[in-house]
C-alpha cells in the first residue's frame, strides 16, 4: 500500500510502498478515506528535537483520520466491515491506576498512533478495537478527519465552566481557533484570542471570536472597555507554547481564574509566579482527550450545530502531501485535509 513514511533521521516524509498491516487479536484494519495534518506531524516532518527524542524511524506517520472497517481480527466483534469509523490516537494499557480510574489520557505507557507505532498516513491502519470511534452518517468526513485535534481543543476548553465567562486564548493555531467556537457554543460571554499571524486571526474571527488581537500591534486590555471586562479574564486557554504568550495570559487573569495549559513549553520557560500564587490561579495541564468522554461531547456538539468548516482551508490528494505541509509550515492555513479515496 501507499504510505507516508519517516524513513530516517532527516527532514521530510517519503511516499513509498509498505505492506498492508494484518489485524492481530482484538484489532481492526481500517481503510483510510481522509486524513488531516496536525502540528505534531509538522514537528515530525521537520525532524525537530521533540521528534528526535520521541520517534524511532522508519515509521508510517499521521494520527488524524476517518475511514471504514476493512477487516476484523480475531476476537474483534464489536464493529462490522464497511462501518465508518475514526479512532482515539493513544493506545493505553488499560491496567494502570489512571486507566482503571477512567483517566486513560494519563496512562504512563500510552503509545501514540503515528508516533510510537505506525499511523494513518497510509491506505490502511491497524488499531485495537477498543480505540475505534464509530462515525454517524450525518457527520462530514472532512470534519471527522481532524476530530483528534478537535478533541484537544474540546478537552482544553471544557475543563472549566464557561457559561457567562470571559475567555482568553493565546495561540491562534487550528486548535486555538477551534477552541474559540467551542467556548462560544458552551456559553462564554467573550472570547479573545491572541497571535501575531493575521491570517489565522482572521480565521478565528470567522469562528466567532469577539476580539482577535495581534500582540505585535496591540494589547488584549485595549478591548476591556468595549467587552465590559473589569477584573481580567475568568478562563485562560494557553495554546501557543510561547513564553511571552503564557506570561501575558497569566498577567491578565482575574483573581481566582482558571487556566488550561495545552501548549508545550521548553524546560527553561520562566513565569512570574506572583501571578499564580497571589492571584490564587488554578493551572491544569492538558494532554490528549478524555477517553471517551471528550469524543462524546465532540460528536454531540457538531450534531447540535457547532460548525467547524471555516477552519478547513486546504484540500490535497495524498500524493500532494508536500503542498499540504508547505501550507501548514507557512502558517497561512487552518486544517489541511488529505484525500486517500483514490489513487493517481
Amino acid at each position: 500500500m501507499d504510505a507516508l513514511v519517516k524513513t530516517g533521521p532527516v527532514k521530510g516524509l517519503t511516499l513509498t510502498q509498505v505492506p498492508v498491516p494484518t489485524p492481530g487479536n482484538g484489532e481492526v484494519l481500517i481503510k483510510i478515506h481522509k486524513t488531516a495534518i496536525c502540528g505534531t506531524d509538522v514537528h515530525i516532518y521537520n525532524w525537530d528535537p521533540w521528534s528526535q527524542a520521541n520517534l524511532n524511524p522508519p515509521l508510517v506517520t499521521g494520527h488524524e483520520y476517518v475511514g471504514e472497517i476493512a477487516e476484523c481480527g480475531p476476537n474483534a466483534t464489536k464493529y462490522k466491515v464497511g462501518q465508518r469509523v475514526t479512532g482515539e490516537g493513544h493506545i493505553i494499557c488499560g491496567t494502570c491506576r489512571n486507566c482503571r480510574e477512567g483517566n486513560g489520557q494519563w496512562c504512563p505507557t500510552a503509545k501514540g498512533v503515528g508516533v510510537n507505532r505506525d499511523g494513518a498516513f497510509a491506505e490502511y491502519l491497524c488499531i485495537p478495537e477498543s480505540n475505534v470511534v464509530p462515525v454517524d452518517e450525518d457527520l462530514d468526513e472532512d470534519l471527522v478527519s481532524f476530530f483528534d485535534a478537535f478533541g484537544n481543543a474540546t478537552h482544553t476548553a471544557l475543563m472549566w465552566d464557561l457559561v457567562g465567562e470571559d475567555v482568553l486564548i493565546t495561540g491562534a493555531g487550528p486548535i486555538g481557533i477551534m477552541a474559540v467556537a467551542i467556548c462560544k457554543y458552551a456559553g462564554a460571554r467573550n472570547v479573545v484570542i491572541t497571535d501575531v499571524n493575521e491570517y489565522r486571526l482572521e480565521l478565528a474571527k470567522k469562528l466567532g471570536a469577539d476580539a482577535c488581537v495581534n500582540v505585535a500591534k496591540e494589547k488584549p486590555e485595549d478591548y476591556f472597555e468595549a467587552l465590559k471586562i473589569k477584573e481580567g479574564f475568568d478562563v485562560g486557554l494557553e495554546m501557543s507554547g510561547s513564553a511571552p504568550g503564557l506570561n501575558q495570559l497569566l498577567s491578565l487573569m482575574r483573581n481566582g481564574g482558571k487556566v488550561s495549559l495545552l501548549g508545550l513549553h521548553g524546560p527553561d520557560t520562566k513565569i512570574n509566579w506572583d501571578h499564580v500564587i497571589l492571584k490564587g490561579l488554578t493551572l491544569q495541564g492538558i494532554y490528549g482527550r478524555k477517553i471517551f468522554a471528550t469524543w462524546n461531547k465532540m460528536i454531540a456538539m457538531v450534531q447540535g450545530g457547532l460548525d467547524l468548516h471555516p477552519v478547513i482551508t486546504h484540500h490535497f490528494h495524498y500524493t500532494e502531501f508536500e503542498k499540504g505541509f508547505e501550507a501548514m509550515i507557512s502558517g497561512n492555513s487552518g486544517k489541511v485535509v488529505l484525500d486517500w479515496t483514490t489513487k493517481k
